[in-house]
Protein backbone atom coordinates (compact mmCIF):
# COMPACT_ATOMS: atom_id res chain seq x y z
CA UNK A 1 0.00 0.00 0.00
CA UNK A 2 1.12 3.54 -0.63
CA UNK A 3 1.91 5.77 2.31
CA UNK A 4 -0.96 8.09 1.40
CA UNK A 5 -3.49 5.24 1.57
CA UNK A 6 -2.05 4.03 4.88
CA UNK A 7 -2.14 7.53 6.34
CA UNK A 8 -5.75 7.97 5.21
CA UNK A 9 -6.71 4.66 6.83
CA UNK A 10 -4.93 5.65 10.05
CA UNK A 11 -6.74 9.01 10.05
CA UNK A 12 -10.14 7.37 9.53
CA UNK A 13 -9.56 4.79 12.29
CA UNK A 14 -8.15 7.48 14.61
CA UNK A 15 -11.29 9.57 14.22
CA UNK A 16 -13.76 6.66 14.17
CA UNK A 17 -12.64 4.99 17.40
CA UNK A 18 -13.04 8.00 19.73
CA UNK A 19 -16.25 8.97 17.91
CA UNK A 20 -17.82 5.55 18.48
CA UNK A 21 -16.74 5.54 22.13
CA UNK A 22 -18.15 9.03 22.66
CA UNK A 23 -21.40 8.00 21.01
CA UNK A 24 -21.73 5.03 23.39
CA UNK A 25 -22.10 7.38 26.34
CA UNK A 26 -25.16 9.00 24.75
CA UNK A 27 -26.96 5.86 23.61
CA UNK A 28 -29.21 3.85 25.88
CA UNK A 29 -28.08 0.22 25.95
CA UNK A 30 -30.53 -2.30 24.48
CA UNK A 31 -32.32 -4.70 26.80
CA UNK A 32 -30.64 -7.90 25.63
CA UNK A 33 -29.94 -11.00 27.74
CA UNK A 34 -26.73 -12.94 27.22
CA UNK A 35 -25.59 -16.38 28.27
CA UNK A 36 -22.87 -14.86 30.44
CA UNK A 37 -22.45 -12.00 32.87
CA UNK A 38 -21.13 -8.91 31.09
CA UNK A 39 -19.76 -7.65 34.40
CA UNK A 40 -16.67 -9.81 33.85
CA UNK A 41 -15.60 -7.58 30.96
CA UNK A 42 -14.17 -4.69 33.04
CA UNK A 43 -11.85 -7.10 34.89
CA UNK A 44 -10.94 -8.77 31.60
CA UNK A 45 -10.22 -5.37 30.06
CA UNK A 46 -8.03 -4.40 33.02
CA UNK A 47 -6.15 -7.69 32.54
CA UNK A 48 -5.61 -6.87 28.88
CA UNK A 49 -4.31 -3.42 29.85
CA UNK A 50 -1.98 -4.96 32.43
CA UNK A 51 -0.65 -7.46 29.89
CA UNK A 52 -0.20 -4.67 27.37
CA UNK A 53 1.84 -2.68 29.88
CA UNK A 54 4.05 -5.72 30.62
CA UNK A 55 4.53 -6.37 26.91
CA UNK A 56 5.46 -2.72 26.28
CA UNK A 57 8.06 -2.83 29.06
CA UNK A 58 9.38 -6.16 27.79
CA UNK A 59 9.52 -4.86 24.22
CA UNK A 60 11.42 -1.80 25.39
CA UNK A 61 13.88 -4.04 27.25
CA UNK A 62 14.35 -6.24 24.18
CA UNK A 63 15.01 -3.39 21.77
CA UNK A 64 17.50 -1.80 24.18
CA UNK A 65 19.30 -5.17 24.19
CA UNK A 66 19.15 -5.46 20.37
CA UNK A 67 16.75 -8.43 20.43
CA UNK A 68 14.69 -7.20 17.49
CA UNK A 69 12.60 -10.36 16.96
CA UNK A 70 11.55 -10.45 20.62
CA UNK A 71 10.80 -6.71 20.51
CA UNK A 72 8.67 -7.17 17.41
CA UNK A 73 6.74 -10.07 18.97
CA UNK A 74 6.06 -8.05 22.13
CA UNK A 75 4.87 -5.02 20.19
CA UNK A 76 2.60 -6.96 17.84
CA UNK A 77 1.15 -8.83 20.81
CA UNK A 78 0.67 -5.58 22.76
CA UNK A 79 -1.12 -4.13 19.73
CA UNK A 80 -3.32 -7.26 19.50
CA UNK A 81 -4.20 -7.07 23.20
CA UNK A 82 -5.04 -3.39 22.83
CA UNK A 83 -7.26 -4.14 19.85
CA UNK A 84 -9.02 -6.92 21.79
CA UNK A 85 -9.40 -4.52 24.72
CA UNK A 86 -11.02 -1.96 22.43
CA UNK A 87 -13.50 -4.50 21.07
CA UNK A 88 -14.45 -5.71 24.57
CA UNK A 89 -14.64 -2.12 25.85
CA UNK A 90 -17.05 -1.12 23.08
CA UNK A 91 -19.17 -4.25 23.59
CA UNK A 92 -19.39 -3.65 27.34
CA UNK A 93 -20.28 0.03 27.05
CA UNK A 94 -22.74 -0.59 24.21
CA UNK A 95 -24.64 -3.17 26.26
CA UNK A 96 -24.53 -1.87 29.85
CA UNK A 97 -25.39 1.26 31.76
CA UNK A 98 -22.42 3.45 32.74
CA UNK A 99 -20.90 2.95 36.17
CA UNK A 100 -20.52 6.06 38.32
CA UNK A 101 -17.58 6.60 40.63
CA UNK A 102 -18.76 6.75 44.23
CA UNK A 103 -15.67 7.94 46.06
CA UNK A 104 -15.31 11.33 47.70
CA UNK A 105 -12.72 13.82 48.86
CA UNK A 106 -9.17 13.89 47.50
CA UNK A 107 -9.47 10.33 46.16
CA UNK A 108 -12.34 11.49 43.93
CA UNK A 109 -10.16 14.29 42.53
CA UNK A 110 -7.30 11.86 41.93
CA UNK A 111 -9.69 9.44 40.20
CA UNK A 112 -11.03 12.11 37.87
CA UNK A 113 -7.53 13.39 37.09
CA UNK A 114 -6.38 9.87 36.19
CA UNK A 115 -9.58 9.25 34.21
CA UNK A 116 -9.37 12.53 32.30
CA UNK A 117 -5.71 12.09 31.35
CA UNK A 118 -6.38 8.46 30.46
CA UNK A 119 -9.27 9.37 28.15
CA UNK A 120 -7.41 12.18 26.39
CA UNK A 121 -4.25 10.15 25.91
CA UNK A 122 -6.22 7.05 24.85
CA UNK A 123 -7.57 9.09 21.93
CA UNK A 124 -4.14 10.55 21.15
CA UNK A 125 -2.40 7.18 21.29
CA UNK A 126 -4.47 5.54 18.54
CA UNK A 127 -2.77 7.25 15.57
CA UNK A 128 0.62 7.14 17.30
CA UNK A 129 0.42 3.36 17.81
CA UNK A 130 -0.79 2.79 14.25
CA UNK A 131 1.92 4.97 12.70
CA UNK A 132 4.63 3.44 14.89
CA UNK A 133 3.48 -0.08 14.05
CA UNK A 134 3.28 0.59 10.33
CA UNK A 135 6.74 2.20 10.24
CA UNK A 136 8.20 -0.75 12.11
CA UNK A 137 6.55 -3.28 9.82
CA UNK A 138 7.71 -1.31 6.77
CA UNK A 139 11.22 -1.38 8.23
CA UNK A 140 11.45 2.41 8.22
CA UNK A 141 13.43 2.19 11.42
CA UNK A 142 14.62 5.82 11.66
CA UNK A 143 11.03 7.09 11.40
CA UNK A 144 9.84 4.24 13.64
CA UNK A 145 12.36 5.15 16.34
CA UNK A 146 11.48 8.85 16.18
CA UNK A 147 7.78 8.33 16.81
CA UNK A 148 8.25 5.36 19.18
CA UNK A 149 9.98 7.72 21.62
CA UNK A 150 6.60 9.43 22.04
CA UNK A 151 4.37 6.41 21.54
CA UNK A 152 5.99 4.15 24.14
CA UNK A 153 5.58 6.32 27.26
CA UNK A 154 2.10 7.52 26.27
CA UNK A 155 0.87 4.01 25.45
CA UNK A 156 2.37 2.70 28.68
CA UNK A 157 0.64 5.49 30.63
CA UNK A 158 -2.71 4.67 28.99
CA UNK A 159 -2.31 0.96 29.76
CA UNK A 160 -1.34 1.56 33.40
CA UNK A 161 -4.01 4.19 34.03
CA UNK A 162 -6.58 1.86 32.46
CA UNK A 163 -5.79 -0.62 35.22
CA UNK A 164 -5.85 2.15 37.84
CA UNK A 165 -9.25 3.40 36.68
CA UNK A 166 -10.62 -0.14 36.85
CA UNK A 167 -9.25 -0.69 40.37
CA UNK A 168 -10.68 2.60 41.59
CA UNK A 169 -14.07 2.00 39.93
CA UNK A 170 -14.38 -1.73 40.67
CA UNK A 171 -16.21 -1.38 44.04
CA UNK A 172 -19.02 0.39 42.18
CA UNK A 173 -19.72 -2.19 39.45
Amino acid sequence: MKDRSINAAIAIVSIAIPSVILLLFYLKPPDIRFGFDLRILPAFNASLNFCTAMLLISGFYFIKNKKVKSHRLCMITAFSFSALFLICYVVYHALTEPTSYGGSGIVRNIYYFILLTHIILAAVIVPLVLITLVRGLQQKFDKHRRIARWTFPLWLYVAITGVAVYLMLSPYY
